[in-house]
């Protein structure tokens, strides 16, 4: 479900930092290990929240028809089987799922006045994907009245019930200190919980607070571990804290070689301080074979995305025309992508 989320990331005041491997671009490839940089203040990720209308089981003993329709984009059908669901079984689940489709324009006209209220129907029946999504139209302004309040309340009812992304998300308004008092300690028990079942953004947040000792003991091992699990699940600034900690040796085996792997796919998804410190490794040969063209390539791409990297220009004035060039039209195809996406929302 593509929703606004709770506290806009500018708004938070916990350093979330990525740590840097600073560029020795100055030196022969493969020469030396690149030092280490001032962290650089990061907030986190805010991907879309789970579909509470795909993640639900199905009443007991009713075919998955329901879903299995939404799943496959039948929208029709599904609102079609989610209302006939309602209507003959009081079937909360297909409550939440029709709240869904009204909120989404999904087989039927955008309604946010019934998709806000089928949701408080499942809601008030206990739903928590329902409370969770009605939380998102209030912090969304999407019901009348909106209120942050009544969607704070929402998100710690639905937290209590075990909801991972209200967990999440209240945990952040405890970052943000405007509608409760800043607490760094609740923030880090909320994303404990939401990280234990399995939520990679409450995996990040909790490393962080690790790393920085905000809310819990200062801890590299535990942050490291969690940034692991977040990596894994495929957070892309997981996958770029956790190659840096393992490019350091940062409350992990070193391993620099893994550590490029990890910035590499961090990279590939449009990160650009993953693209700086990839072309830092590829400049200088370590974690990978130094590759000039690359290099170029990735330092011309960060740069376009907005991180720039004196030394690693100098590197770029000493390559051969030919090897300039090569890295010049190979960054072109991702810098023409950026100033199209930069147009389109102008």
């Amino acid at each position: 479900m593509r929703v606004m989320r709770v506290a806009a990331a500018a708004l938070l005041t916990l350093a979330l930092s990525v740590g840097a491997i600073a560029s020795a671009t100055a030196q022969s490839p493969g020469e030396g290990a690149p030092p280490m940089m001032q962290p650089i203040a990061k907030p986190t990720a805010r991907p879309a929240p789970r579909n509470p209308a795909t993640t639900q089981p199905t009443a007991a003993g009713e075919p998955d028809i329901v879903y299995g329709a939404y799943q496959r984009g039948y929208y029709v059908t599904a609102f079609a089987e989610a209302t006939r669901r309602v209507e003959q079984l009081n079937d909360v689940k297909a409550m939440t799922l029709l709240g869904e489709l009204y909120s989404n324009g999904f087989g039927i006209k955008r309604d946010d006045n019934k998709a806000a209220e089928w949701y408080r129907i499942a809601a008030e029946r206990g739903d928590r994907e329902a409370m969770f999504a009605l939380a998102m139209l209030h912090f969304g302004g999407r019901t009348k009245p909106a209120s942050r309040e009544e969607g704070a309340k929402l998100l710690a009812t639905a937290a209590k019930l075990g909801q991972a992304s209200a967990a999440y998300d209240l945990g952040l308004l405890y970052l943000e200190g405007q509608l409760f008092p800043q607490d760094f300690a609740r923030a880090a028990a909320l994303f404990r919980s939401a990280a234990q079942v399995g939520s990679p953004e409450a995996q990040y947040a909790l490393a962080t607070l690790y790393k920085e000792g905000r809310g819990v003991p200062k801890d590299v091992v535990e942050a490291a571990r969690l940034l692991a699990a977040a990596s894994t699940a495929d957070n892309t600034d997981a996958q770029l804290e956790y190659a840096i900690a393992l490019f350091n040796g940062t409350g992990v085996a070193k391993n620099e070689h893994l550590a490029a792997i990890l910035l590499a796919k961090a990279a590939r998804k449009g990160n650009p301080v993953a693209q700086n410190r990839l072309a830092n490794i590829l400049a200088v040969g370590r974690g990978a074979q130094a590759n000039p063209v690359q290099a170029i390539k990735w330092h011309i791409i960060a740069k376009a995305g907005g991180v720039s990297d004196i030394p690693l220009d100098t590197f770029v004035q000493q390559q051969q025309p030919e090897v300039r060039a090569a890295g010049e039209k190979a960054a072109k195809p991702w810098v023409d992508a950026l100033k199209e996406l930069r147009q389109s929302r102008s």
